[in-house]
C-alpha cells in the first residue's frame, strides 16, 4: 500500500517548570514532545486543509508535529470478510510508523472520554514520566483493527458525535493546542 507522508515540523525548546494548578506546570523546564499522527485517508477538503496548516503553525511553539497519511485499503464490497481484509491491509501500513518508544493513543468512538482539561493533564503527566515520543493513531472510514486498538496505550474518544475521518484530524490538532494553553496557563481554552 502506498502512502503519502506530509511532515509539519516545529522545533521548539519545551519547558517544565513548578506545577502552579494542575495542568498549569508546563512554562520553562527540559522536556521536548514529539508527536506523530499516523492518519488512515488523504485529506482532500480545501477548508479541512487550511484549518489543519492554523492548527500547525500554532503548535510550532509547543511540539514537534508529524503527519503520516496512509492510503485507505481497498474493501470491494460491503461485506464483513472484505471490510476485515481492508483493515488488516490498513493495520500493516499503520504499524509500519508506530514507534516502538512511543506512547501510543488510538482515537476511536469506544475509547475513554476525556475533557480538554483532563487530556492536557494526562499528556503532561506523560512527559514528566519521560514520555517525549506519542503516536496518535486514527482510522479511516472503517475504522481500526482489532490489532490496532490492542496495542494502544490509550484508547480516546473524542465525542459521542460521529465526525469524518478527515474533519478528525483538524478536531485532534485544536485539542492538543488547547492543551498546551492549558499546561502553560495562557490564555484561550475557555
Amino acid at each position: 500500500m502506498a502512502y503519502l507522508n506530509q511532515v509539519a515540523s516545529a522545533n521548539s525548546d519545551h519547558h517544565l517548570g513548578e506545577h502552579k494548578q494542575g495542568c498549569r506546570g508546563l512554562k520553562n523546564g527540559v522536556q521536548t514532545i514529539n508527536i506523530r499522527i499516523v492518519a488512515v485517508g488523504k485529506v482532500k477538503e480545501h477548508f479541512f486543509q487550511r484549518g489543519i496548516e492554523h492548527y500547525l503553525i500554532r503548535l510550532k511553539p509547543y511540539s514537534s508535529i508529524e503527519i503520516v497519511e496512509l492510503l485507505e485499503a481497498k474493501g470491494g464490497e460491503k461485506d464483513s470478510a472484505s471490510e476485515i481484509r481492508a483493515l488488516d491491509d490498513e493495520a500493516k501500513e499503520i504499524e509500519r510508523y508506530l514507534r516502538n518508544d512511543a506512547y501510543s493513543i488510538i482515537l476511536t468512538p469506544e475509547g475513554k472520554k476525556m475533557g480538554s482539561e483532563e487530556l492536557a493533564f494526562s499528556l503532561e503527566r506523560l512527559m514528566v514520566e519521560g514520555k517525549s515520543k506519542i503516536d496518535i493513531i486514527i482510522g479511516g472510514p472503517l475504522g481500526l483493527s482489532k490489532t490496532i486498538k490492542k496495542r494502544g496505550d490509550l484508547c480516546l474518544s473524542l465525542s459521542d458525535l460521529t465526525f469524518p475521518h478527515r474533519m478528525v484530524r483538524l478536531i485532534l490538532l485544536e485539542q492538543l493546542y488547547r492543551c498546551f494553553k492549558i499546561m502553560r496557563g495562557e490564555p484561550y481554552h475557555k
